[in-house]
Order: structure tokens, then sequence, then C-alpha cells
């Protein structure tokens, strides 16, 4: 399902002397079936971005595509709910949310949401309680008796429950230490490769780098670059003017040009360093 944002446009308190943008006149094409991250710094736009995508947030100005659905700024909340199955959101820290006795009821409320029957919600809690690395033991205990990682794949089985086509994904590695953070980075790839649309908010350009397909930057709620994530890391005016920083396989490999070493582009995850060191050692 792809997405595209034309001419998107975003005010805060349009009608107030505080108003401000969120959005400038953002124009991007997110494509279907691939792992898209949105990077930019605090307070940039990302967020408020992808609150578009399921409508959360309506366009003060232009429009946005989703499938065949067109999202404008009259847009009304009636009929959303068939496109808000198919937009999953994961938010920043998601076992904030929560709140029912069971894991398995908890999963089961998406789906139910969504018009799925009892039958049908409990048969998805017992397949994506096993996606996100769970056995079916789990679904009858207390969500709040779980760890803060357990908890986590909890509320993102929850989202996965409801088989949405695509899966947006706010920060949702934070807190977690580098074990976890790669388990749930690696789940949502395997997502990703067998359908699903990915499209990742994050401060963590190690997860852009392994991960992502495609890229954007957001700075003052405008659209300044979008890409392959090797083009846009050795975008030169961006790195000069500090408007993204570098996964740490690319800043190892800045600190070896000053010992000699030669990089057409610099290398962004650990393979590729790998490589282009071992070919230069060899002459190759």
């Amino acid at each position: 399902m792809e997405i595209t944002f034309e001419h998107v446009t975003h005010s805060y308190d349009v009608n107030s002397p505080t108003a401000n943008l969120g959005l400038d006149d953002v124009t991007l094409k997110i494509k279907n079936g691939l792992f898209t991250a949105i990077i930019g710094q605090t307070g940039s736009g990302k967020s408020t971005l992808v609150r578009h995508i399921n409508a959360l947030l309506k366009p003060t100005s232009g429009t946005i595509t989703i499938g065949d659905r067109v999202i404008t700024s009259d847009t009304n909340n009636k009929n959303l709910k068939p496109l808000r199955k198919q937009i999953g959101m994961v938010f920043q820290f998601p076992e904030s949310q929560l709140f029912e006795e069971t894991v398995e009821k908890d999963i089961m409320f998406g789906p139910m949401n969504f018009g799925a029957t009892e039958t049908e919600a409990r048969e998805a809690a017992r397949t994506v309680i096993k996606l996100v690395g769970l056995d079916e033991s789990y679904l009858t205990q207390s969500p709040f008796d779980l760890s803060g990682g357990q908890m986590r794949r909890v509320a993102i089985a929850g989202v996965l429950a409801s088989d949405p086509e695509t899966i947006i994904l706010d920060e949702p590695t934070a807190g977690l230490d580098p074990v976890g953070r790669k388990e749930i980075m690696s789940l949502f790839k395997d997502l990703q490769v067998k359908g699903k649309t990915i499209i990742l908010i994050t401060h963590n350009m190690d997860d852009v780098a392994n991960y992502a397909d495609a890229m954007a930057v957001i700075h003052r709620g405008k659209l300044i670059a979008q890409g392959f994530p090797k083009e846009v890391f050795n975008n030169q005016e961006l790195l000069k003017n500090d408007l993204i920083t570098l996964p740490k396989s690319a800043e190892f490999a800045k600190g070896l040009m000053q010992q000699g070493f030669h990089f057409d582009k610099l290398p962004i995850t650990i393979d590729e360093l790998g490589t282009e060191i071992k070919h230069q050692l060899n002459g190759d």
C-alpha cells in the first residue's frame, strides 16, 4: 500500500496567535513493501508526519493518499476504521497502553474492535504471541506480572493481531538494551520481508543503517532529504550543517581516513566497513 504526501502542511492552533507549523509543504512517497526510516531532531515534525497516515491528524492543506483513500483537511472521522485497521502504530513505550487482566484479552482487544469475532481474535492472539517470541503460556498471565521487555512484546502483539498492511514504529526500541533492541528490530525486518510496509521513527542511526531500505530527513517541518540510507548518510551538505548524525561504522571510517584509508563513500554498517578495510589491507 503506497503512501503519498502531496504539499502537506499541518498547522497547530491554526486560528491562534501561537499557531505554528508541524509540517511545511511536505511531498513524500513511501513505497509499498519497503522499510522506511523517518529521522530528524526532536521537534522536527516526524511524529506529526506519521500521525497523518492513519488520520490521527489531518492536513491543514495538501493531500495524503493511502492506497485508494485520500485524506484532506475536509475528511471527517466517519468510515476511518478500515483505514486504521490497515495502519498499525507502535508508540514509544507501548507497554504503557496495556490494560486488560490477561495477555490474551489485551491482544484480542484490537481485532475485536475492528470487527473480529471472539474466536477469530483468540486465534490471532495465539498466532502473534509466538511471532513476538513468547509462547502460549503467557496468554493466561497478567501483562503486569511480566518483565518490561515481555510487556513490550505483548503490546506489539496487540498491534500485529489486527494484521495491518503497514506498521508505524515510533522509537520502538527506546529503553531497551542492545540485545533487546536487535531482537525487536529483527522482528520488524522479518515482517517486512514477509510483505509488510514498515515506517520507523528513530534517533538511532545504526537501526536506520542496518534495517532501512529508504529514509527521509525532516527539519523544522520540512522534508530536506530522502533516498537510500547510504546516499543520505554521505550527503555532505547535511553533515556540514549537523542536520544528521552518522551510524557508528561511518564515524569509525571517518577516523580511519585520517590514518590513510580512503572511502569513496562512507560505509554505514559493520559488514560494509569490514569489507572495505579487508580490501584496502589486501591492496584490492
